[in-house]
């Protein structure tokens, strides 16, 4: 039988049943694996984080950004300001268009990220470290009950006859579990974001501010794999996704509570999260405790859930609320910028729609990281609600819903879009003229 670290099975040994220089060379052994497993501070390593996403960026492909692409997406940005100049009340973002690579973009969004992943990873550490007895417990439990709640990779590298007062050394084996959990869960972070930086196409694709202040970034690699297969050309792709940037950074730069209200709702969604902790304990005896990826792919199997809770239900049914509101309003602002000067407009507006509908960048993200599926009707009946008060009242009246968040339609309000706005007096009460690809296509898929 092969026994980690070097030892010969119980008993087996030349040295007869306990080797003091075999005790010392697996507490050295196992110093190095936490120090590998866990080498900053809190329930993220982001240095694994950060090589796991890079190096799988890299795998896939990274094209460099050529003078050609950076001029054709900059060159897009400064149209879509003019069109949006006459869409929206909001003016243009100002400064220079970025244009990013799929490494670029995990830097550059790495900070928000940071904040949005941290909540969840606790609930997953202190799952894995709940498989465990505390610092405290092991003071008060006896050898065997000491030896018996090791996991049993663990339990394998004692030699036989540990004498009791060497038994508190068992703690640092006891926290190797919690590192070594915090070490998958930042794999699998690192994994979820190089997918998602091979699929968005600018900052803000996500739907959450990503970066502070807010600025326009584009992705000419990850937009030209969306055009192919659509029978439309690069060129008009490009256009429709400056548009969808610039509209959505002008949100959330003169919008000023918007970011930190996003990111506060998905932070307070994590207060509520609870990790299968039963499911997890069973999954675990079949797991090789000493390898981070067999816990990852065991951190992976849908332990996190949302607690069936009046409280987590609500945090669920806000976050969602509030990101379709975010969308809504972009989709109706770009369907009217867009108008006659953009042929491509309608195909362009059906794949984007498609694209969330199979589950899109934001979907996939919040499914991985954050557990939560994010519906794509509530997209729709968004956009109902911004379509119907600007088509009664004016792109002006519609922008002023995001003059306080009391203004905007909740989860409950969504549910009926077109009562909502005339009920708040935003529309009257015989709607006409809205436009058929904003409101009823609308309704038509929910």
């Amino acid at each position: 039988m092969s026994i980690p670290f070097g030892f010969s099975p119980q008993g087996s040994g030349e040295d007869g049943p306990f080797n003091m220089n075999n005790l010392g060379q697996a507490l050295q052994q196992l110093g190095q694996m936490m120090q590998s497993a866990q080498s900053g501070d809190g329930p993220v390593n982001w240095s694994i984080v950060e090589d796991v996403a890079r190096k799988a960026v890299v795998a896939a492909g990274d094209p460099s950004i050529t003078d050609g692409q950076r001029e054709a997406a900059q060159s897009a940005v400064g149209l879509a300001d003019l069109w949006l100049d006459e869409a929206t009340s909001f003016p243009a973002a100002g400064g220079t268009c970025e244009v990013w690579s799929r490494s670029e973009w995990l830097v550059n969004t790495g900070p928000a990220w940071q904040r949005i992943v941290t909540p969840i990873a606790e609930h997953v550490n202190g799952a894995v470290a709940g498989l465990t007895p505390s610092g405290q417990d092991l003071q008060q439990m006896s050898s065997e009950e000491l030896t018996a709640a090791l996991p049993e990779q663990f339990r394998q590298m004692l030699p036989e006859g540990m004498p009791p007062e060497f038994l508190q050394m068992l703690q640092p084996m006891m926290g190797m579990v919690q590192q070594l959990g915090a070490a998958a869960f930042s794999m699998q972070v690192g994994q979820a974001l190089s997918a998602l930086a091979s699929q968005v196409l600018c900052a803000s694709d996500i739907g959450i501010p990503l970066t502070e202040p807010p600025r326009v970034a584009m992705l000419p690699s990850n937009i030209a794999d969306f055009s192919e297969g659509l029978e439309i050309a690069s060129s008009d792709a490009m256009m429709y996704v400056a548009l969808r940037e610039a509209a959505h950074q002008r949100l959330f730069i003169h919008v000023p509570w918007l970011a930190a209200r996003v990111l506060g709702a998905v932070e307070q969604y994590a207060q509520y999260m609870r990790v299968d902790s039963e499911r997890l304990g069973d999954v675990m005896g079949d797991v090789d405790m000493t390898d981070p990826a067999a816990l990852q792919q065991v951190l992976s199997q849908g332990l996190l859930q949302p607690e069936d809770t009046p409280e987590q239900q609500a945090a669920v049914a806000r976050l969602e609320a509030l990101l379709a509101c975010i969308e809504g309003w972009v989709d109706d602002v770009v369907q009217q910028a867009s108008g006659d000067r953009l042929p491509a407009s309608g195909a362009l507006i059906e794949a984007m729609r498609r694209r969330r509908a199979a589950g899109g960048p934001a979907e996939r993200t919040f499914s991985t990281l954050v557990g939560m599926e994010l519906r794509p009707r509530m997209l729709r009946e968004a956009h109902t609600v911004f379509a119907a008060v600007r088509s009664a009242r004016g792109a002006d009246a519609r922008d002023a819903l995001w003059s306080h968040p009391d203004l905007l339609p909740g989860p409950e309000d969504l549910a009926d879009p077109l009562g909502f706005a005339q009920d708040s007096g935003q529309v009257p009460d015989t709607l006409e003229g809205l436009d058929d690809s904003g409101d009823e296509r609308a309704n038509d898929d929910s």
